[in-house]
């Protein structure tokens, strides 16, 4: 299929991790580099959470605030932040996504990827909705994007140091599909089952069919493709120089709010 892309250009240095987009609420985006979570409108752009580096994933919880990773999983409200999940031996959480029972699903990292580590296997985690945690998959290497098939019942999740995606669902876990280049880094799946990828270091971001087979690759400017977010028919796409908007045609599958508990730390 050729999608028809059409891309707009908000500069947020060293942007990364959009969550999901709402016509009310246009984008948030983090900045793992600098620090912070920032809010995107067409009005302009303003710091919603400050000093907080190694941002890897937001979303938003039911009682209005934000769940931030980084060192930690955060929950953030009006300048306010209490710690939700921190694993025992992580050096932080990093991508996170929520399933539409508004459990969250967050990747643990076990190494520190700014001074060069080796990435050892790691945890996908379940938060469910009554604050149980439990272990989804224990092998990745360097858990990154999430996201779930339209039906629920399969979830995708990027190796980024194998340069893959993984699918886990009933019948356990296999690999999904590999990067064409570069890296699998976020990930957004639409309402047709087709699965996006930002490539990373490979410049650009690739959609794969159901059945794992790769669509298309589109071409972004930037040094580093980092993640995607579904909004209408449009993706915004961070780069590490620039918050882009894609119009591709097709919607995202719809995200619930989390609902998991927030008043007390998990785990």
């Amino acid at each position: 299929m050729g999608w028809k892309t059409r891309a707009s250009c908000a500069k947020r240095r060293g942007c990364s991790r959009p969550r999901s987009c709402t016509r009310t609420d246009p984008c948030c985006s983090s900045t793992p580099p600098g620090g912070g979570v920032h809010h995107w409108t067409s009005t302009g752009t303003e710091t919603v959470l400050g000093r907080r580096r190694g941002i890897g994933g937001l979303a938003a919880h039911a009682d209005g605030g934000l769940l931030v990773s980084g060192r930690d999983l955060t929950y953030a409200d009006h300048g306010e932040t209490s710690t939700i999940l921190a694993p025992d031996g992580a050096t932080g959480i990093n991508d996170i996504a929520v399933a539409a029972d508004g459990s969250l699903f967050a990747g643990v990292l076990r190494h520190r990827p700014a001074l060069g580590e080796t990435a050892p296997p790691s945890e996908l985690l379940q938060i469910a909705t009554d604050g149980s945690v439990r272990i989804v998959a224990d092998d990745l290497l360097w858990p990154n994007g999430i996201g779930f098939s339209p039906d629920g019942a399969s979830t995708y999740v990027s190796e980024y140091a194998a340069s893959q995606v993984r699918i886990l669902g009933g019948d356990g876990s296999e690999v999904f599909a590999e990067a064409p280049r570069g890296e699998c880094d976020g990930l957004a799946v639409d309402v047709e089952g087709g699965v996006w990828v930002a490539l990373g270091s490979g410049g650009g971001i690739a959609r794969f069919t159901q059945a794992g087979e790769l669509d298309e690759i589109i071409e972004l400017p930037g040094r580093f493709v980092s993640s995607l977010a579904f909004a209408g028919t449009s993706i915004y796409v961070t780069t590490a120089g620039a918050l882009l908007r894609l119009h591709v045609g097709v919607a995202g599958v719809p995200v619930s709010d989390a609902t998991i508990p927030t008043g007390r730390t998990l785990g």
